[in-house]
């Protein structure tokens, strides 16, 4: 009697266990269990630590709330500027509803890797190039809002996504390196015109200080000159300050006006005793005409005189 009461103890202790090893379950701290009873969803979802499930009747599927990291494939297109584009991203997202994860889609990791996919080429078919290279912090929020308006009915979230890598065809790198070159060519050129314009407002204002006082350009000739010969050189070079040829060059000009003149003053002179024998003679002939009236008047007296006396 007492060997069967063992036995009976011993059977049923046996079958404790085997049943508390099928209904026990752990739930890690990052995990939430979902029980499904007869199919249906049975009570809340099970918080993390030891629980107990009824085997055969209950089934539980554990749902991950960590933070996944998704890589999305890359994506070919052709941006808003006909330009063809590869891209691809990376998307972060979270379970925050277990229960709408598992009843309210398949498999909802499938689902934001797809929608991820279809935003993607979106995204690139409405955005320029310069978009896609430059501004990548705006479009990585518009992609996360067209990928997180779906997930929320999945009971998922997105963290964030970013556009890892833009890959372009050999011939637009090549003509954007020529683009990039020819900008910075245009930029170094205008620093050397500024740096001139500069120093020419330099020179001018010491031109100016150098006009109050002349002795200064001959002070400048020599260090120049004291600078040459540091470099101990066999050729000495001398340079001939541009005022002191502009000063021959207005010397000879001058010199070319004065000449004209002279010969002029000269041809003057040599006509003036010509002028001046015409100008007598004009003035004797007006005398011998002023001269006749008077013969003529003293013949008449004579005459007539000679007529009186017969």
């Amino acid at each position: 009697m007492v060997e069967e009461l063992m036995g009976a103890v011993a059977a049923v202790c046996a079958g404790g266990l085997v049943y508390l090893a099928a209904a026990a379950r752990i739930v890690k701290q990052y995990e939430r269990g979902l029980v499904f009873r007869l199919g249906r969803v049975h009570g809340d979802v099970r918080r993390p630590g030891f629980t107990m499930i009824i085997p055969a009747v209950d089934r539980m599927r554990k749902v991950n709330l960590q933070i996944v990291t998704m890589p999305i494939p890359a994506q070919e297109g052709i941006s808003r500027d006909n330009v063809t584009v590869r891209v691809d991203a990376v998307v972060y997202f979270k379970v925050v509803d277990p229960a709408a994860a598992i009843v309210n889609v398949e498999d909802y990791r499938f689902a934001v890797s797809q929608m991820a996919q279809t935003s993607l080429r979106s995204i690139i078919g409405k955005s320029e190039l310069d978009d896609l290279l430059s501004n990548r912090e705006k479009l990585n929020q518009g992609l996360e809002l067209m990928i997180d308006s779906p997930a929320v009915e999945w009971g998922v979230t997105i963290d964030r996504v970013e556009i890892k890598d833009v890959s372009l065809p050999d011939t637009m790198k090549r003509s954007m390196a020529r683009q990039a070159e020819a900008d910075r060519e245009r930029r170094a050129r205008l620093i050397n015109a500024d740096a001139e314009y500069q120093a020419s407002k330099k020179l001018a204002q010491a031109a100016h200080q150098m006009a109050d006082t002349p002795s200064a350009l001959q002070l400048r000739l020599l260090q120049t000159v004291m600078a040459v010969a540091a470099e101990k050189n066999s050729t000495l070079v001398l340079p001939i300050p541009v005022e002191l040829l502009r000063f021959l060059e207005r010397g000879h000009e001058e010199g070319r006006q004065t000449q004209p003149q002279a010969e002029a003053t000269a041809e003057a002179e040599a006509e003036a005793p010509e002028q001046t024998q015409a100008s007598l003679d004009q003035t004797q002939a007006s005398l011998d005409a002023a001269e006749h009236p008077l013969d003529k008047t003293e013949q008449a007296m004579e005459e007539l005189r000679r007529a009186v006396e017969q």
